[in-house]
């Protein structure tokens, strides 16, 4: 077995990151007060830690955090010491800067209450004890509060927590492979009013999701990091190589900076032994994403298929999905175009109601086309009104729905597919999905993508029956 003989804490975080990516116009950093206050509080850090440090509180000539806007993301396996790294930051922060109010967020309540443990005991530590208020331990109201007004509040988000707060400095998202764009977009708007001087800032750190986690939030933003267009967020991955061997303990090494020295091998075997499966080690211990749990090339791609004179050559198929929540409805058209080549295009997009199913009818009257929808899904409740209408109706499979997710893939990967520019409610659905894993099969997931739930379905539908091309485009609308 090799050992790394590297000398502990000596580590550059160039040296141990597979991605470091830097937000524009970096010209100074918040650290170097940071790491003083934490050598005065008795804390250390090791060498990728300060890396780390500097570029979480890099700030542009404004004075501003450069990822004030984007956030502080960290892919990162676990038993590496994200916790203590991140925690002992902000306790200097809190100190340095009197009232900052921080949201500590975790999804599951035993990782609230580990947490909250952990920096419970690194708050009696002696030279931090002093500056320590209260601190409270009752569930849903864990905090520490400091001398000078600054104060840390724990909770989980499976139990609402971080929802109805104002003026909050700095949120953290533990578990930020759990974290949905609605539970994000509810929780970042309590940092609307800060009055921190650099601004608000914001972390996400986890592993990599499991193929049954929402983890379409931190999936998005790793995409974007690594796609080059994010300019204001740093990026940070922790990772072994793609086809790591999980017992190479070299990979450990590659994965983990505080292997052997600070996290021990021990700890390491017991991490291996308890998560369950390789699969689940690659992931859990030592950082690796899954291909499949991204939808990378459908986003990059989807921009090249717009096509002003696309459009349908005869009767277009027509599909319907709503959002699990039935917040939101869309009906999507499919059909052949022209060139033997597909065309989709949204007709219908917005809140549930009659309205919609009166539009439908209308539409695929005039139009002579099918409308098809799953009855398992939140759509099926709108199957008797549309039955009663006596239009052509085609009832999907759940079976069938997987497929059309991977042909609608497909198409849109092999360019066979266009629409008409600019299409928002498919583009924002592109944008936001990400592929739930099911054994050998997959399907969408992600919040308020029922455009393109009802896209896939639509062009299946086309696929699987296209009538004869008359050469003529269809007016949808």
């Amino acid at each position: 077995m090799a050992r790394s003989t590297t000398k502990p804490g000596t580590r550059k975080l160039s040296d141990v990151a597979r991605h470091v990516i830097v937000p524009d116009g970096l010209v100074s950093t918040g650290y170097p007060a940071v790491q003083a206050k934490c050598r005065d509080l008795g804390i250390e850090h090791d060498d990728w830690q300060q890396g780390l440090g500097r570029l979480a509180l890099g700030k542009r000539a404004d004075g501003k955090y450069a990822a004030t806007v984007g956030g502080v993301v960290i892919s990162i396996p676990r038993q590496v010491g994200k916790t203590y790294t991140i925690g002992s930051i902000i306790f200097a922060l809190c100190i340095i800067f009197p009232r900052l109010t921080v949201l500590w967020t975790t999804h599951h309540t035993a990782t609230t209450d580990e947490t909250f443990g952990s920096m419970y005991g690194l708050s009696h530590r002696k030279r931090i004890a002093p500056h320590i208020a209260a601190r409270r331990r009752a569930n849903g109201q864990q905090r520490i509060v400091f001398r000078n007004g600054s104060r840390i509040l724990f909770g989980a988000r499976e139990q609402g927590f971080g929802r109805g707060f104002s003026e909050v400095d700095v949120e953290v998202f533990d578990e930020a492979q759990i974290l949905t764009q609605r539970a994000l977009e509810d929780m970042v708007a309590a940092t609307n009013q800060s009055k921190h001087p650099a601004g608000a800032l914001l972390f996400y750190m986890g592993t990599p999701p499991r193929p049954i986690d929402p983890g379409e939030a931190f999936t998005a933003k790793r995409t974007r990091a690594l796609s080059g267009d994010a300019k204001n967020v740093v990026y940070v991955e922790m990772s072994a190589d793609p086809d790591a061997d999980p017992d190479d303990r070299q990979q450990w090494a590659k994965a983990n900076p505080s292997y052997p020295q600070r996290t021990p091998e021990e700890s390491m075997l017991r991490l291996r032994e308890n998560v369950g499966s390789d699969e689940s080690f690659l992931r859990e211990g030592l950082g690796i994403w899954p291909v499949a749990a991204t939808a990378d090339a459908f986003r990059a791609v989807w921009p090249d298929l717009a096509d002003p004179g696309s459009g349908i050559a005869d009767r277009p198929f027509l599909a319907v999905s709503m959002t699990p929540d039935r917040s939101t409805v869309s009906l999507v058209a499919a059909g052949k175009r022209p060139d033997g080549q597909f065309h989709v295009e949204t007709v219908l997009h917005g809140r549930a109601g009659t309205w919609f199913v009166e539009k439908t009818v209308e539409i695929a009257r005039r139009q002579g086309s099918e409308v098809g929808l799953v009855p398992s899904h939140p759509a099926g409740s709108l199957l008797p009104a549309l039955e009663e209408s006596k239009i052509r109706l085609r009832t999907l499979t759940a079976g069938e729905y997987t497929q059309s997710c991977g042909a609608f893939y497909d198409a849109v990967t092999g360019g066979t597919v266009h629409y008409l520019p600019p299409q928002p409610e498919l583009a924002d659905a592109v944008s936001r999905a990400t592929r739930k894993q099911s054994g050998m099969t997959w399907r969408w997931a992600g919040d308020d993508i029922s455009a393109l739930v009802a896209a896939s379905q639509a062009y299946f539908m086309a696929l699987s029956f296209v009538p004869v091309g008359s050469g003529r485009a269809v007016a949808l609308s």
